[in-house]
């Protein structure tokens, strides 16, 4: 029997071809130069000992586009909402080479991501083994399920097989043609207003995105609340006493208030005791919770944070390392392990880094904890993972070596003990208002210890009040500030934003943003220290623009639209609704929003040639 595996990556065929190959494999060119055929025998348990060849793609191989009488110019934009299109195979080499190697196959194995897009890239290697081998069909296909390059997980993967997800290419082919004819109907429309009112160059595109402008629509919205902002005085009083050498400042549990007279008035009644009251004194134990299991978003954000690395940059990383088999399959909303995870093993595997090895070394010894489950689970791949130990010297970026330490550094926390503290809280009465003062001792730092990136620091220990206890206030302010407007859009925040609204997925995240910035809608600069995302005149005339037309019920620049169609799609791979039914809701709001959008398309043309100025 003959079966061709097709992986997605041409690193990911040559290292499944290796572990099933047991070594004896043979390695023949494609047409393309980033593809080899390996060729070699395994058993599988459902067929026995097989010939197998295993080959590749490089990501999608085929594209949507309009059928010929639609191009730019040729037709109204308008008509794009119901012109017919047509799938065209766009790396030709690699379709034929797929066709070719199935000429004579028994089974087809697709060996792609675990996720909708990889689901989809399936159907098109079917599609082109189909053209090859006539007489395929979907029950001759079988589908892996695997998340690391693990020598043990690869061959359970390839020991039972599923079924390739139809619904979920559906729900793929859904989401772009939603995308593709409103992107593109939007797009020419834009452009087109924005080159005949000057706004932008002849060759000058504006791109319309249903994801990218909600994307925009958030930075705008933290600019413009920056500009606007204007800042309110407030008041407060803060009293601080003396015992066993120690200066304690309490604050006001009023906080800060806004009638300068007001507390004027308190402050001076106040004043009138000259001693206070212990009234309330509270000690008790505090957790620092270790961190939850890593998801993808929550790597974007956080390299983001710490190593000023953006999105893009850091899922680019986190691929290499998982094609090396050194890390998990990057791409993951799941924020929890499987029970069945070896979470010894993996972590013997790190014990010979100098860096985090003694650590590990000490963890082991002591027992590890259970890593704490968070509540989203994508049912396609675990929490990001080390898969094998690399020393960092050894690796030649330098976003791959912080990517890396990082997830290990993560991993060893999640299976490590939370920090344990002691916070001391005492409340003072003084006449008739009331303060408190806080004081954290760090007990215990556990995790801490190895997961360097956080800070949980001891801070000012409170004298030995008694609860009851009559002290002197031995100084008192009438303190006087102004309220601080919000900061800029940082990248952490604008990743945030967008998972919580449905604005993409884990894996498209960062291409939105990405997107934003390269089509000059927005720039990213840096102050104090910090990386900014900031709207250009473009970008804040484009939102502004459509804020401005008033569609009845929706928005352009808001998220609501694209979260609506992420549920959805949803909703066709739980087989609730049908690919059709949805693309014909989603594209009649679109159409209507479009006619909107061409009557009033002056009101956007002037609002960004206002932004400009």
């Amino acid at each position: 029997m003959r079966i061709l595996c097709v992986a997605e990556k041409p690193s990911i065929a040559k290292e499944v071809a290796t572990i099933l190959g047991g070594g004896r494999v043979s390695v023949r060119n494609s047409k393309n130069k980033f593809i080899k055929n390996y060729d070699f025998q395994f058993t599988f348990p459902q067929t026995g000992r097989c010939d197998v060849t295993m080959t590749s793609v490089v990501g999608h191989i085929t594209e949507t586009e309009f059928a010929p009488g639609y191009q730019w110019g040729s037709c109204d934009p308008s008509a794009l909402f119901k012109a017919k299109i047509i799938t065209k195979v766009t790396k030709k080499d690699v379709y034929d080479n797929i066709g070719k190697e199935a000429r004579n196959i028994d089974k087809l194995m697709i060996w792609t991501d675990c996720d909708r897009e990889g689901e989809f890239i399936g159907k098109e290697i079917f599609d082109a083994a189909k053209e090859g081998n006539r007489s395929l069909t979907m029950s001759n296909v079988w589908r892996s399920r695997f998340s690391h390059l693990e020598r043990s997980h690869i061959v359970r993967a390839a020991n039972s097989p599923i079924s390739l997800d139809l619904r979920s290419v559906a729900a793929v082919e859904c989401r772009i043609e939603v995308d593709f004819r409103v992107g593109t109907s939007y797009t020419r429309l834009l452009t087109e207003a924005l080159r005949s009112n000057s706004i932008i160059e002849k060759k000058e595109v504006a791109s319309y995105g249903t994801c990218q402008f909600p994307t925009l629509g958030f930075v705008v919205d933290r600019y413009n609340r920056v500009q606007n902002f204007v800042p309110e005085p407030f008041w407060y009083i803060e009293p601080s006493l003396r015992k066993e050498n120690k200066k304690t400042a309490f604050n006001w549990v009023r906080g800060h208030i806004f009638d300068r007279y007001f507390v004027m008035v308190i402050y001076e009644q106040c004043l009138q005791h000259e001693y206070g009251t212990i009234s309330k004194l509270e000690t008790k134990r505090t957790t620092n919770w270790r961190p939850l299991p890593l998801t993808t978003v929550e790597l974007q954000k956080d390299c983001a944070k710490y190593f000023k690395m953006s999105a893009k940059a850091t899922l680019e990383a986190a691929e290499k390392l998982y094609n090396k088999g050194f890390l998990s399959y990057p791409r993951t909303e799941t924020d929890k392990f499987p029970s069945s995870m070896d979470f010894k093993g993996i972590c013997e595997n790190q014990k010979q880094d100098p860096r985090w090895g003694p650590y590990t070394e000490l963890l082991l010894s002591r027992g590890l904890e259970s890593p704490r489950n968070g509540s989203h689970d994508d049912h396609a791949h675990p929490a990001i993972h080390p898969v094998n130990y690399v020393s960092i010297d050894s690796l030649q970026s330098a976003n791959e070596k912080k990517v890396y330490e990082y997830v290990v550094r993560r991993f060893l926390a999640c299976c490590s003990k939370d920090a344990i503290g002691s916070m001391t809280s005492a409340t003072l009465q003084w006449g008739d208002e009331f303060f408190t003062s806080k004081g954290l001792m760090v007990l215990e730092r556990n995790y801490l210890d190895i997961f360097t990136y956080k800070k949980w620091e001891s801070s000012k220990q409170l004298p030995a009040f008694q609860e009851g206890e009559r002290v002197k206030i031995s100084n008192a302010i009438l303190g006087e500030g102004k309220t601080s407007p919000p900061q800029l859009m940082t990248e952490p925040e604008l990743i945030a934003l967008m998972d919580v609204n449905g604005i993409g997925t884990d894996a498209t995240i960062a291409e939105h943003i990405d997107k934003i910035i390269s089509r000059n809608y927005a720039t990213k600069q840096k102050k104090n220290k910090s990386e900014y995302i900031v709207p250009s005149p473009l970008g804040i005339g484009l939102v502004e623009g459509f804020d401005r037309m008033q569609f009845e019920g929706i928005s352009l620049s808001k998220p609501i639209l694209r979260k609506s169609l992420e549920a959805c799609l949803q909703e066709i791979c739980n087989g609730e609704k049908t690919k059709t039914e949805v693309v014909d809701s989603m594209l009649q709001v679109y159409s209507n929003a479009f006619r909107t959008c061409r009557q009033k398309i002056s009101v956007l043309a002037e609002q960004c040639r206002s932004s400009r100025t």
